[in-house]
């Protein structure tokens, strides 16, 4: 009798998975039957799920008193997830629209390690109906799928969380404010800070992605025939950066002396070496280099500093 659930992709080392349960051998399967002092039953699929809850229970008692890894042990752990394949079905129906392509089957493999991991930790001693504790483990794997593969850039499962915690606290605020949440209403609600909220909300752009050959008129407005996103999308001119470092270069070399500005001129303009610039000013080489290399780190970490009080140089003129 064997399940026709097969494994996942999402299956990890160490988690039991549907084709670990398939006995493939009809006969080995009868006679595990009859070991187990329990009927074989052919078509478990195709019970009614009344008939299957109950017999469920006998199926349970079982497989408690049977050593694992036994053939009847097998027999009854594999009958038993054919006959609650319903409930698989079942959770599968609020996640069709969610498949991509149509690929349900993926879903249904998913769930199906769900239920086999709540066969597995079920205690039919407990007198709790198994659908109650089957129902959290097949739609929490499901779940799991679709956070650990559905997003378009990975992003890190706190920030996946994150998102969802934000889009909840939206819904709940928008009905409770009459107005959409700003980043401190939805900050306040969850009890995190404003840059953790942008933090998420700027995570929440990697769940879905667009194709740059998508027509224009799909993302935003204008006239789209004969442009794809991609021929309208800016990108970073590299001459903009060398225009911010000169803007900002420019007033700290009006700081300068006339000698500091006549050495960079030498020495960047007119590309002299060290001992020209020496010989120039009247100066050792060595004195050059030093003048240089303070100089340099001088208007390097002025560039650098956040705008304010101008501080005194820390550039020591020398003869």
């Amino acid at each position: 009798m064997p399940v026709s659930a097969s494994t996942s992709s999402t299956a990890t080392p160490g988690t039991p998975t549907a084709e670990a349960a398939v006995l493939p051998c009809p006969r080995r399967t009868a006679e595990a039957a009859r070991t187990a002092g329990l009927p074989r039953i052919d078509e478990p699929r195709e019970m009614a799920p009344a008939d299957a809850r109950e017999l469920s229970k006998v199926f349970f008692r079982r497989l408690r008193a049977l050593e694992e890894g036994t053939p009847e042990y097998q027999y009854v752990r594999n009958t038993l997830i054919e006959m609650n394949a319903s409930l698989v079905q079942y959770a599968v129906r609020r996640f069709r629209g969610r498949g991509e392509n149509g690929d349900i089957e993926d879903i249904v493999q998913v769930g199906t390690i769900g239920l086999i991991k709540a066969i597995d930790r079920f205690d039919p001693d407990r007198e709790n109906e198994f659908s109650t504790l089957a129902m959290p483990y097949i739609t929490g794997e499901i779940k799991r799928h679709f956070r650990d593969t559905t997003w378009a850039v990975r992003v890190p499962r706190r920030l996946q969380e994150l998102r969802i915690d934000i889009a909840k606290a939206k819904e709940e605020l928008t009905v409770k404010l009459d107005r959409s949440p700003t980043v401190a209403d939805l900050a306040a609600h969850l009890d995190l800070t404003d840059e953790q909220v942008i933090e998420g909300l700027v995570a929440a752009n990697g769940h879905t992605s667009g194709s740059l050959d998508a027509p224009q008129g799909e993302h935003g407005d204008g006239p789209a025939e004969g442009h794809t996103l991609a021929d309208v999308m800016g990108e970073e001119e590299p001459a903009m950066e060398l225009v911010e470092d000169i803007q900002t270069l420019a007033p700290l070399l009006e700081r300068l002396s006339d000698r500091e500005r006549a050495m960079l001129r030498m020495r960047f303009g007119e590309e002299l070496t060290q001992a020209q610039i020496g010989a120039e000013l009247g100066i050792s080489q060595m004195q050059v280099s030093r003048l240089l290399t303070r100089l340099l780190a001088h208007l390097r970490a002025s560039m650098l500093a956040d705008p304010g009080p101008e501080p005194d140089r820390a550039c020591t003129r020398t003869a």
